[in-house]
């Protein structure tokens, strides 16, 4: 809840292992402590305390207009079930006098690192609020079990989980329930959230979790997980949640939850059981079979593979090179996980550092593990040209098409002096489409088109608007991944054809003496060169799939896809 602005056992275990397991760094087993409220009457003291000094100014928070009071008429148990009851009445208390009364309550028991699982019906009428949420043991909050001894910090300092709420989402529909994060990094009215619509929230029973490690906290509802919050910096500020929170158990009325209708007279919320889990048996099994291989590479990415095995369940790898941010990711024991590495410069060697733990801090016996690659060469191709489709050029401009993975990134020059608010427009010649390029420096200016298709041929030009005219470039194809592949069109242009599919070799017939040949697989890397006049190439030695052919003649060049089968 936001401070500011036997079988069932089996069966959950079962479920929540089943639906949620992949979503989950750490699976807690060991159940700690309970409530399955099985005695009737008021609750167990020895579990619960209620909260019910008001804060100072005679509100609680958020503009709520409720009593909390320890009353059985606020709180009792009852077949098997706590009743949490908000109610119309008027009722004095702290020389305070308001219209509604409903019950607050604190679980005596603190913990760090564990799951919760609250299995409850929860009111949906209008005005209502109920929550299940958590708060830092140490809050120095008037009134609450743990202030007398333990508080000496303020919220959000403490940190606030929240399970789940209702009734405090407008733009949301009715039994929409979300979970949120509150640390002094994000509060009151957090970024760090997450909502999932639930049936029936007060006439149907759901299983409210909520599981903390280490490394993240993770939200479901009946054992699915709907939200995780992991921070990729952790201190006092993102995660206040290296020490004990406790239990909150409560419904407020009105306040962020709306008005309350005229005709409210009471609702409550069945809870039926919660349950705390955690790994008591210490795990000292450290994580086994680490290791780490390259995948696919890039002239900007390089994409590591990992995998390990642990009896946790999962195991954690940090990632760290020279220059760059630590990075931790995790993975399910036994599978592999995949990660790339970005924004990395290309033709340059790389130096990856990793290691496996497990949540105990386990360290795999062959940490680290090192891998050595480096980026490919950027693929593309560049050059100048003063040719027009519209106005005319001076001198000209230069040119550059790059590859990156499956972004293209188009880079045009203008050499023409003298031009005055000059601006550029990469237009895209089927169908129509202008874009704005942006200025990088001086008259170059470059635009980046995203999720390409190796292989595929491209076709831009470029505007150059300025004051009192415009010049426009010619068309360029370009063949997605290839270097130097661009198609420029002349009286006496090199064209070539290519018997496709290919197998055991490559049959040519080109409009000009062929120079050389140049086989280029769909990563840009260069497989094969020939070097002849003949127009039969052999290609046994090449693996079936499709390749890029670059044939070079005359001081020209031109490059077409083929597939190459099995011979």
């Amino acid at each position: 809840m936001k401070r500011k602005l036997h079988c069932l056992l089996l069966w959950s275990l079962l479920a929540l292992v089943q639906t949620g397991y992949a979503q989950l760094d750490v699976i807690y087993n060991d159940l700690v402590w309970s409530d399955e409220f099985d005695t009737n009457g008021a609750v167990n003291s020895a579990k619960w305390h209620h909260q019910t000094q008001i804060p100072p100014g005679g509100n609680w928070y958020n503009g709520e207009v409720q009593h909390y009071t320890n009353r059985l008429d606020n709180s009792f148990v009852s077949n098997g079930n706590l009743h949490i009851v908000a109610k119309r009445e008027t009722f004095t208390d702290q020389n305070v006098t308001k219209l509604f009364t409903s019950a607050r309550l604190n679980s005596k028991f603190a913990f760090t690192y564990g799951r919760v699982d609250i299995r409850a019906k929860a009111p949906n009428a209008q005005g209502t609020w109920p929550a299940l949420w958590l708060l830092g043991r140490n809050i120095n909050e008037d009134g609450g079990f743990f202030d007398a001894v333990y508080g000496n910090t303020s919220w959000p300092a403490c940190g606030e989980i929240d399970i789940m709420e209702h009734g405090i989402f407008p733009n949301q529909p009715l039994n929409y329930i979300g979970a949120a994060i509150h640390t002094p990094s994000s509060f009151g009215n957090t970024i760090n959230k997450g909502g999932i619509q639930a049936s029936d929230i007060a006439q149907n029973y759901h299983v409210y979790s909520m599981n903390w490690s280490p490394n993240q906290i993770t939200f479901l509802l009946d054992g699915v997980a709907y939200y995780t919050y992991n921070p990729a910096v952790k201190n006092a500020s993102t995660w206040p949640f290296n020490a004990e929170q406790y239990l909150l158990l409560n419904i407020a009325m009105g306040g962020f939850a709306g008005s309350i209708p005229s005709s409210y007279t009471q609702t409550s919320m069945i809870i039926d059981y919660v349950r705390v889990y955690q790994n008591t048996v210490p795990d000292t099994a450290a994580p086994l079979n680490f290791t780490a291989t390259v995948g696919a590479v890039t002239s900007s990415t390089i994409q590591l593979l990992l995998n390990a095995t642990d009896n946790s369940g999962t195991v954690s790898y940090t990632i760290t090179y020279p220059g760059g941010t630590p990075q931790t990711v995790f993975g399910t024991s036994g599978q592999q996980r995949s990660v790339t590495m970005a924004n990395l410069t290309p033709n340059t060697p790389y130096t990856f550092t990793i290691t496996a733990s497990d949540a105990s801090g386990n360290q795999a016996a062959n940490n680290p593990q090192q891998v050595n690659v480096s980026t490919v060469p950027v693929q593309g191709c560049a050059g100048t040209s003063n040719e027009a489709q519209q106005g005319t050029f001076t001198t000209g401009y230069n040119y550059l098409f790059e590859t990156f993975g499956t972004d293209v990134r188009i880079t045009f020059e203008l050499l023409d002096t003298g031009r005055v608010g000059l601006v550029a427009l990469l237009w895209r010649q089927s169908p129509f489409t202008e874009f704005q390029m942006t200025n990088t420096t001086g008259q170059t200016f470059t635009y980046t088109l995203t999720g390409q298709t190796p292989g595929a041929t491209i076709n831009y030009a470029v505007k150059f608007a300025y004051a009192g005219g415009l010049s426009v470039t010619r068309y360029f194809s370009y063949v997605v991944g290839s270097n130097c592949a661009l198609e420029l069109s002349s009286p006496d242009a090199l064209s070539f054809q290519v018997l496709n599919p290919a197998s055991h070799e490559l049959l040519l017939q080109a409009s000009l003496p062929i120079d050389k040949v140049a086989i280029h697989d769909m990563m840009g890397q260069e497989v094969l060169t020939a070097y002849t006049a003949t127009n039969r190439i052999p290609i046994q030695a090449l693996a079936p799939g499709l390749y890029l052919v670059t044939v070079y003649a005359e001081g020209q060049k031109r490059t077409q896809k083929v597939v190459i089968t099995q011979p």
